[in-house]
């Protein structure tokens, strides 16, 4: 089993409240979910209105198939309306079994 995480930093610009951030950062968060099935939470900055952090998660057992998702997920969110990327870091785990 491999396991790759993507933390990604993000500046909402636009964003003047935490609703604003919020809105942006759910539809974010969901659109990640539905278009390449990986589990994606806001992991800090919860309480800022324009920065956040977001992790993504995959599972897998082919280790180049786990980066590629990770760096398309990455590549998205690079054009996606309202963040910009500031910082990514991706890490994939093997199961030692």
């Amino acid at each position: 089993m491999i396991v790759g995480t993507l933390r990604l930093r993000l500046l909402l610009r636009d964003s003047h409240s935490l609703k604003q951030k919020r809105s942006v950062i759910r539809s974010l968060k969901q659109t990640l979910h539905n278009k390449f099935d990986v589990a994606a939470a806001e992991t800090d900055h919860q309480d800022v209105w324009q920065t956040a952090e977001i992790g993504v998660a995959t599972v897998g057992t082919d280790t180049p198939f786990v980066r590629e998702v990770l760096s398309n997920v990455e590549n998205f969110v690079r054009f996606f309306g309202g963040v910009e990327l500031v910082d990514s870091k991706a890490e994939t785990f093997q199961d030692d079994e």
